[in-house]
């Protein structure tokens, strides 16, 4: 095979034709069982080289929308390189398929290379081309986004404190200001989401799939669940979680003397005058989160000192910087990477525990020999982020957290109010993204604005949205997940419904939760979805009994929190 370069940097400025010929060599290479683990070992290493530069070209545009160059290196990659990339892997997966591998820690890679090979088509390269240009099209125009703000355009998520003014006139100005650009660039978002609904219709049509969803279903391997199985936990939300909602508004809406909920009171603090200030500097806010995860486990803690010995972690939101949050894997290396906009907020703390939770995993994942092994599904990584959410809770008070004991109550009482408010959120996009790519007028924009609000109304219950329509219709273009990861969000609802047994195993024996958990991170993507929860201490489930059990044990945790505040307030 053609020699490799030490590091990711050799492969900054690839171009398809500069690396096809190294995935050539290993096509023609001669293969059988006793080769195979060297051959693999060759392969994994071009593709974590390749896809580490990739990567940090993507890092590089999300935290600067603005700069031209930093734009082309990532459609370089996204548009031009991982597509053809995809019909590289497949061949190579092949070979790799004809031989086979009794080892036990490869099956689940093997099962998900016959699902690529089998729904791989080579027309839909250039479509999974272009579709990732529309989604550089979206992040460019959503990550320019600024609101006129006491005279200055500022980035929208620098809004945030303000949502938690006390002044209900300063909190309603500022979430008109955060959601007026989306309302303004409706139309233009419409529009590229309408050619990428056509887009990804076409690619399951060539794959020989009735609609997107039910290709994407095997082309995410989600071997462990169904369309189906999806509708059941949307009904079980709605029968559990959705009245909770309600009963949670309502507990707000008293608490704040309020004849109705309008959503810019729904940040507010309703049981302290204002709300604390988790951290002054980005500085201070990893060096907390250090204190914290070295209190939840040492070696969790030691592993993000590291990051931030490496430079691994930009925070701060500035203009230019794409919204959102995530945490990205840099193979290569062995280094996660964490990218969100920290506006000086209590769910900057939740953000960065939540991302902390994906670089633990990338973490203990990095000893197995090869990338398939590192990469989970979403639901096992959410699963590792949302489950660090909740673990870290019992730290969140000084002297090792950000807050004092009656911050730290609120800050905890938020969480909990926000873990059931996302999870009907949830099911509202995906039956959304569900609707979309199943019916007849999922290409129609007024008919998606439609449907949306109607499942609002199914999902989102106690706030007023009268004369907000077109506010609440500009909800699903803020959705990034449905732009660039479509069907990218159930995810989130079955790792809650997991990091919820977490939670409620850490409160009988804190100790063996944890080390449940670090026992489910080491495994990676080695085994199957329910075998991986299992390692977690936890059942993987839709039902709505187990739902429903969560559901009490949150909302009597509530309770608790509740009159702890009131006691001191």
């Amino acid at each position: 095979m053609i020699g490799l370069p030490e590091t990711s940097a050799g492969f900054a400025d690839a171009t398809w034709e500069s690396l096809a010929p190294y995935y050539r060599a290993l096509d023609e290479e001669p293969l059988d069982a006793a080769s195979l683990p060297g051959w693999l070992a060759r392969w994994s290493r071009l593709d974590e080289l390749v896809t580490e530069a990739a990567s940090l070209a993507m890092i590089a545009y999300t935290a600067d929308t603005a700069d031209k160059a930093k734009e082309t290196a990532h459609l370089r990659f996204s548009t031009e390189v991982l597509p053809q990339l995809e019909e590289a892997e497949v061949a190579l997966a092949k070979r790799f398929v004809a031989i086979g591998s009794d080892r036990d820690d490869l099956q689940t890679t093997l099962r998900r290379f016959r699902t690529a090979i089998e729904i791989f088509r080579e027309a839909n390269v250039p479509l999974v081309s272009e579709a990732e240009g529309l989604a550089a099209k979206y992040q460019q125009v959503t990550g320019t986004m600024t609101a006129d703000w006491g005279g200055e355009a500022v980035p929208l998520p620098r809004l945030s404190p303000f949502l938690k003014s006390r002044d209900r006139a300063v909190r309603e100005a500022a979430w008109r200001a955060a959601t007026g650009p989306y309302v303004a660039a409706r139309d233009e978002l419409a529009s590229t989401f309408d050619r990428m609904v056509e887009l990804r219709q076409a690619m399951a049509r060539n794959a020989g799939f009735t609609d997107f969803r039910d290709f994407t279903f095997v082309a995410k391997c989600r071997f462990d669940y169904t369309p189906a199985d999806c509708q059941r936990l949307h009904d079980s939300i709605a029968t559990t979680v959705v009245p909770a909602v309600a009963r949670t508004a309502e507990v707000r809406r008293t608490r704040l003397g309020l004849a109705t909920l309008r959503p810019w009171d729904l940040a507010v603090d309703a049981w302290r005058e204002s709300s604390p200030v988790p951290y002054r500097n980005v500085a201070e806010l990893q060096e907390t989160a250090a204190r914290i995860f070295t209190a939840v486990d040492p070696v969790l803690g030691n592993e993000f000192r590291t990051m931030m010995r490496e430079a691994l972690l930009d925070l701060e939101s500035r203009p230019g910087k794409a919204p959102g949050g995530y945490c990205d894997t840099l193979h290569a290396r062995g280094r996660p990477f964490v990218f969100m906009n920290a506006a000086g907020v209590a769910e900057d703390v939740t953000t960065l525990l939540h991302e902390a939770g994906h670089c633990f995993h990338a973490f203990a994942s990095a000893p197995r020999p090869f990338i398939w092994q590192r990469n989970p599904g979403a639901e096992s990584a959410e699963l590792a982020s949302m489950s660090m959410e909740l673990l870290a809770a019992p730290y969140l008070a000084q002297p090792t957290g950000y807050y004092a004991e009656a911050d730290a109550l609120s800050a905890q009482l938020e969480h909990l109010e926000d873990v059931l408010l996302s999870l009907a959120h949830i099911a509202s996009v995906d039956a959304f993204q569900s609707w979309v790519y199943t019916s007849s007028d999922g290409a129609d924009a007024a008919a998606r604005d439609s449907a949306w609000l109607a499942l609002r109304e199914r999902f989102e219950p106690g706030v007023d949205w009268g004369g907000l329509e077109p506010e609440r219709v500009s909800r699903w273009y803020r959705q990034l997940h449905i732009f660039l990861y479509p069907f990218y969000y159930i995810e989130y609802a079955i790792a809650q419904i997991g990091a919820l047994q977490v939670w409620r195993n850490a409160r009988r024996d804190p100790r063996e939760a944890v080390a449940a958990y670090r026992r489910f991170l080491a495994l990676g993507a080695t085994r199957p979805l329910p075998d991986l929860y299992r390692e977690a201490g936890i059942e993987f489930s839709f039902g709505v009994g187990l739902l429903g059990e969560l559901v009490g044990l949150v909302e009597e945790e509530m309770a608790v929190l509740r009159e702890a505040l009131a006691r001191v307030a």
